[in-house]
C-alpha cells in the first residue's frame, strides 16, 4: 500500500485539482481579476541607518522559504492556478537549497550567496517600503528590498511593541490564528477536519489541556514573581496584541487579510462579511505552550520503559534483565559524544543505587488513556482512530524529534582571532514557516533574527548588537509519571490517604465541509482527567492495585514564564558578557541548550526547571503518587518545587569548541530520549569540527562548510558501514550479487557516503543504488542481528523505546515525511557496539553479550551477507514506495525537503538536507 504523506492544517490547498469546480480555469481567472481591486498597503521609502551594529557585516541568516507568510485570496488563487509567488514569499527558499552543491567551494566572500546579510538597519538603496503603523508616530516597520524583512525602529517601548506585533500580523496573522486554535485544542473546528488537524489539536491538548482560567493564571503568576520585569514583559505583551489587533481592523477594512479566511468559511470574499478574532493575551500563552510542547519540554516515556524492563526481566530473570535493559538504555554510555567535552561531570537523573517508590504495571495490564469521546462522522471513522493512536503515541513518547544543531568555535582556533559560531533551530519545514524574521530597536531592545509566530514580541534566536546566540532540544527529564491509587471508582484516586476527584476538562469541537477542506462532517469530544500529579496518560494494575498513570511536567502551567528570558537576550543593558548571557536563559525553563558568541568569548549553558527528586526516585520509572516520592518542596496548586541550582546545569565558558545536534550534554547528564551511544548524528559534527580545530584557522566559510558536509551525510555510512564491511570482507565474497552489492556501497563510502545529487538540479542521487541497497539493508540487519538474542518480546519493546531507523525518506518526526531532520534516533550504537565486539575490537560500555551470529565473525558474516543479498534485491519501488508528492520509485523526491502547507501557498520540494531551518553565521569583529 503506498505510504501516505501526512497532511497538516489545510495541507489540501497544494493541489489545484482539489478545488471545487466553479474555482478552476477561466472562472479562477474571472474570479482573481474581482478580487485584485481591494485597496493594498502601500508606503514611501525611506532610509533607516545602522546603530551600534558589531559584527562588521560578518552576520547572517537565512529562513526558507521567505518572510512574508501571508496570502489574500487573490494571490493564493494565482498560486494554486499557475504558480506565482506573492512577493518575498520563498526569496529564501532557492539560496538555502543551493547550498547543498554550493558549499564545497564557500568563500567568506560568498557566503550571503546562501544567506542574507544579517546587519542592523537598510542600507537607503535597499529600502522597499516604510510604514508607520495605524498612523503611530513612535515607530516605523521599514522592509528591505531584497527579503522583505521587517525592520521595526520605535522612540517609545509601547510603539516599538506595537510595531513587532503588526509586522508579525502582516506577515504571519493566519499561522498565528491557526496555532492559537491549536493551543486550545479548537483547530478542527476553526480549519476543518481533515485527519491532519485532528491529530494535531490532540497531540498538543492532550499535554496541555488548560482551561481560559488556567491561561490567565500563568499570566497572572509570571507577572507577579518577576518584579519590574515582570510589568515590562505584560506591557510589552499588551502593546505587541493591540499592534496585531490594529492590523487585524485594518486588513478587514482594506480588505487585504489572509485569502485563507475565506477558503475556511470565516470570511465572505462577496460582502466581506464574517470577522477575525482579535487576539488576547491568553492566546499568547496557548501559542507558548504549542512550541514548549513539540521542541522545550524533555521527558515521559517512563510507562514504556517499565514495558520494556518488564520483557528484560521475564526473559532473562530480574537481576540479569535489568543489566540487560541499562545497557540498552545507555544512560551514561562512556562513548557517548558530549557538548561539554572537557570530563566535567553534571549528575542528573543517573540510576540510583538502591531505587525507592517504583510502582511497575502488572504485565499485560497497560492502556492509554482515551482522548476522544462521543465521535461523529469522520470524526469517529477508521482514519480517525489511526490519527488518534498515532497522536497518542507521539505525545506520550519521549523521543523529541526535528531539533536543531549547533557549531561554536572559540577564538584561539580561528584564522581572525574571533569565536565564530554556526548555528540554528531545526523545527521543520512549513509553508509559511512557524518562525518569522525581524529586526527590532526600540527602548530597552537591540536585535534581530527569528522568533516563533505570534510570540515575536522579542527575537528568540538571533543576534544583539554585539552577541549572537541559539538553541538546540536539551530533552534531559523534567516529566515524572506518578501512579495514583484509584478509589471508589475509576475517577477518583487517593491524594495523601484521601479519596479525591479528578478533575475534567473538555473540549467540545465539530465541522463540515469547506473550500479548503473537503473533510465531511464530523465531531468528537476531547476529554482529559487531571489530577494534583498532572493529567491521567493510562490505566492499569500495579501489584494487583488499579491506578491512573499520570505525567508531571515542571513546565506545567509555566509556559509563560521563559518571556523574561527572552526579554534579558533582547536587552542590549543586560547581556553584556558570557556571564549575563547564562543569567538571561537561567529565566527560560524549557528544555534547551543555549549557544553564544560574541567578539572575544563563547559559551554554553543547558535551561529547563529541572526537578530535584526524593532520594532514590528513578526518574526511568513510574513511582507512586505519594508524599515521600514527590518532587522536593513541591506546591500543588502553583506546580512548583524545588529545582537544581544554576551551577548543577552543564554550562562552560570559553571551551575550545562546542557541538550539539541534540546529543548528550554533558558527563552523567542523562536524557530521557533513548539513543546517547557510540553512534549519534551529533558525531557527524563533532569528527568535522574537532579537525577544523586541530588544523587551526578557522573562517566562517570553513565551518559552514562543515555543517553543510554533514547536512548531507548519512550517518549510517559514515560511522557503522566500514565496520559492516570489515566483516563481510574477513573472507572473500563469493555470492556474485552480494560482490557487487559490497563494491557499490564501498564506492559510496570512499566517496564520502553523502547523499547528494549527481549535478544541482539533477533530482538524482550520485551512487543511487549504494543509499537504496543501504536503505533496504538496515533493517533487515537489525532485525537479523539482534531479534534471534533479545527474542521477539524484548526486541519488539525495545523497538518501542528507541525506532531502528530514521533515514531522510522515512515518515517520522514532527512534521511526518520529507522533514529534512534525519538519523536523530536509531540502532546505529547497538549496532556499531555489537560489530565491534564481534570484530574483537575494545568497546567502553559494551552490550551484555554479543548478538550477531552469537558472537562469531564467520556467522556474523552469513547474517549480514543474507540481508544484504536480500536488500539488493530490492528494487527502488519496493524500498520508497510513493505517497501524494511522490512516484513509486522516485528516490530523490522521497527523500526531499516540502515546506508542509499550513496556509493556501504551496511551493516546490527541495533536496534533502538535515541542517536547522533558521541558520546563523556570524562572526563578530568588535565589542561595547
Amino acid at each position: 500500500m503506498p505510504r501516505r504523506t501526512p497532511r497538516f492544517t489545510l495541507d489540501i490547498l497544494r493541489t489545484p485539482g482539489r478545488f471545487p469546480g466553479f474555482l478552476k480555469t477561466a472562472s479562477v481567472c474571472a474570479l482573481i481579476a474581482g478580487l485584485l481591486s481591494p485597496l493594498s498597503q502601500v508606503a514611501a521609502a525611506a532610509e533607516v541607518t545602522a546603530a551600534n551594529d558589531y559584527c562588521g557585516g560578518q552576520c547572517s541568516d537565512i529562513l526558507p522559504p521567505g518572510e512574508n507568510g501571508n496570502a489574500t485570496l487573490a494571490q493564493i488563487l494565482l498560486n494554486q492556478a499557475f504558480g506565482t509567488q506573492p512577493d518575498h514569499a520563498e526569496d529564501q527558499l532557492g539560496p538555502y537549497a543551493n547550498l547543498a552543491k554550493g558549499y564545497p567551494t564557500l568563500t567568506n566572500a560568498t557566503i550571503n550567496t546562501f544567506f542574507n546579510d544579517a546587519s542592523f538597519g537598510v542600507a537607503s538603496d535597499q529600502v522597499a517600503s516604510t510604514l508607520s503603523p495605524a498612523g503611530r508616530s513612535d515607530v516605523t516597520i521599514v522592509r528591505d528590498k531584497k527579503t522583505g524583512v521587517p525592520h521595526i525602529t520605535g522612540t517609545t517601548r509601547y510603539g516599538t511593541e506595537f510595531g513587532a506585533g503588526y509586522a508579525a500580523a502582516q506577515d504571519r496573522l493566519w499561522l498565528m490564528d491557526v496555532f492559537r486554535h491549536v493551543g486550545r485544542g479548537q483547530l478542527t473546528a476553526f480549519a476543518g477536519g481533515d485527519p491532519s488537524n485532528q491529530g494535531l489539536e490532540q497531540q498538543f491538548w492532550r499535554n496541555a489541556p488548560y482551561t481560559e482560567a488556567d491561561l490567565q493564571a500563568q499570566i497572572d503568576n509570571a507577572v507577579a514573581g518577576n518584579g519590574t520585569r515582570g510589568q515590562q514583559a505584560l506591557a510589552d505583551a499588551n502593546a505587541y496584541l493591540a499592534g496585531v489587533n490594529a492590523y487585524i481592523d485594518a486588513s478587514d477594512s482594506g480588505r487585504y487579510f489572509p485569502g485563507e479566511y475565506v477558503l475556511t468559511g470565516h470570511k465572505d470574499s462577496i460582502t466581506n462579511a464574517g470577522t477575525i478574532d482579535h487576539f488576547k493575551i491568553t492566546d499568547l500563552v496557548a501559542l507558548a505552550s504549542v512550541i514548549g510542547a513539540l521542541f522545550g519540554s524533555g521527558g515521559g516515556g517512563e510507562v514504556n520503559n517499565a514495558v520494556s524492563l518488564l520483557a528484560a526481566q521475564e526473559k532473562y530473570g530480574v537481576e540479569q534483565g535489568t543489566q540487560v535493559w541499562e545497557a540498552f538504555r545507555e544512560r551514561n554510555d562512556p562513548e557517548a559524544v558530549l557538548t561539554v567535552h572537557n570530563g566535567q561531570s553534571f549528575p542528573y537523573a543517573t540510576k540510583p543505587a538502591s531505587p525507592q517508590g517504583e510502582a511497575l504495571p502488572d504485565t499485560g495490564s497497560v492502556t492509554s488513556e482515551p482522548l476522544i469521546y462521543d465521535a461523529t462522522g469522520t470524526g469517529g471513522d477508521a482514519t480517525a482512530t489511526a490519527t488518534s493512536a498515532t497522536a497518542t503515541a507521539t505525545a506520550l513518547g519521549s523521543a523529541r524529534r526535528g531539533m536543531s544543531n549547533a557549531l561554536v568555535v572559540s577564538g584561539q582556533a580561528t584564522a581572525s582571532g574571533h569565536p565564530i559560531a554556526v548555528f540554528g533551530p531545526q523545527t521543520g519545514y512549513f509553508a509559511p514557516q512557524l518562525l518569522m524574521l525581524q529586526e527590532i530597536q526600540g527602548p530597552g531592545i537591540s536585535a534581530r533574527g527569528a522568533s516563533f509566530a505570534g510570540l515575536s514580541m522579542y527575537v528568540e534566536l538571533g543576534r544583539g548588537q554585539d552577541y549572537a546566540w541559539s538553541a538546540t532540544t536539551s530533552g534531559q527529564d523534567i516529566i515524572d509519571t506518578y501512579a495514583v491509587e484509584l478509589c471508589q471508582d475509576d475517577y477518583h484516586y487517593l491524594y495523601h490517604g484521601t479519596c479525591t476527584a479528578m478533575d475534567v476538562v473538555e473540549q467540545k469541537n465539530a465541522w463540515k465541509p469547506t473550500t479548503a477542506d473537503g473533510t465531511a462532517a464530523g465531531s468528537y469530544t476531547m476529554r482529559v482527567y487531571r489530577t494534583k500529579y498532572g493529567p491521567v496518560e493510562y490505566r492499569a494494575t500495579a501489584g494487583g492495585k488499579k491506578v491512573a498513570y499520570t505525567t508531571l511536567r515542571s513546565s506545567y502551567m509555566h509556559e509563560a514564564d521563559s518571556i523574561i528570558g527572552f526579554q534579558m537576550l533582547n536587552d542590549p543593558d543586560y547581556v553584556k558578557s558570557p556571564q549575563t548571557f547564562q543569567s538571561a536563559v537561567q529565566h527560560i525553563n524549557y528544555t534547551f541548550n543555549w549557544f553564544y558568541a560574541d567578539s572575544t568569548h563563547t559559551a554554553y549553558y543547558n535551561s529547563g526547571d529541572n526537578p530535584v527528586r526524593a532520594s532514590g526516585v528513578d526518574a526511568e520509572f513510574p513511582v507512586w503518587a505519594q508524599a515521600a516520592y514527590e518532587w522536593k518542596s513541591w506546591v500543588p496548586a502553583t506546580n512548583t518545587a524545588e529545582y537544581t541550582p544554576a551551577s548543577a546545569h552543564p554550562n562552560s565558558i570559553d571551551q575550545d569548541y562546542y557541538i550539539s545536534w541534540n546529543n548528550k550534554q554533558a558527563k552523567d547528564y542523562s536524557t530521557a530520549s533513548w539513543g546517547d551511544g557510540s553512534v549519534h548524528r551529533g558525531n557527524l559534527l563533532e569528527d568535522r569540527v574537532k579537525k577544523l580545530v586541530a588544523a587551526g584557522g578557522v573562517t566562517r566559510a570553513s565551518l559552514t562548510k562543515a555543517m553543510a558536509d554533514a547536512a548531507l551525510a548519512d550517518l549510517r555510512a559514515e560511522d557503522v558501514l566500514p565496520d559492516l564491511l570489515k566483516v563481510i570482507n574477513s573472507s572473500t565474497v563469493t555470492d556474485s550479487t552480494a560482490a557487487a552489492a559490497v563494491t557499490k556501497l564501498q564506492t559510496w563510502l570512499t566517496a564520502g557516503g553523502r547523499r547528494t545529487e549527481t549535478t544541482a538540479g539533477s533530482k538524482t542521487y550520485a551512487d543511487a543504488d549504494a543509499i537504496r541497497i543501504l536503505d533496504a539493508w538496515w533493517p533487515l540487519l537489525v532485525k537479523a542481528e539482534f531479534e534471534p538474542g533479545l527474542g521477539t518480546g524484548l526486541y519488539t519493546a525495545f523497538t518501542a523505546n528507541l525506532p531502528i531507523d530514521e533515514a531522510p525518506s522515512a515518515a517520522h518526526g514532527p512534521t511526518g515525511a520529507h522533514a529534512g531532520s534525519s538519523f536523530q534516533y536509531g540502532w546505529w550504537s547497538y549496532v556499531d557496539k555489537d560489530i565491534r565486539a564481534v570484530l574483537g575490537e575494545p568497546v567502553q560500555g559494551a552490550l551484555p553479550q554479543k548478538y550477531c551470529g552469537s558472537g562469531t565473525v564467520s556467522s556474523c558474516r552469513d547474517i549480514l551477507i543474507s540481508t544484504l543479498k536480500t536488500a539488493a534485491g530490492k528494487t527502488a519501488a519496493q524500498v520508497y514506495p510513493g505517497d501524494t508528492l511522490c512516484a513509486a520509485g522516485n528516490q530523490w523526491c522521497a527523500d526531499s525537503i516540502v515546506q508542509r502547507t499550513l496556509g493556501g501557498i504551496k511551493h516546490g520540494n527541495i533536496s534533502w538536507q538535515n541542517r536547522p531551518t533558521f541558520q546563523q553565521v556570524v562572526e563578530f569583529t568588535s565589542h561595547r
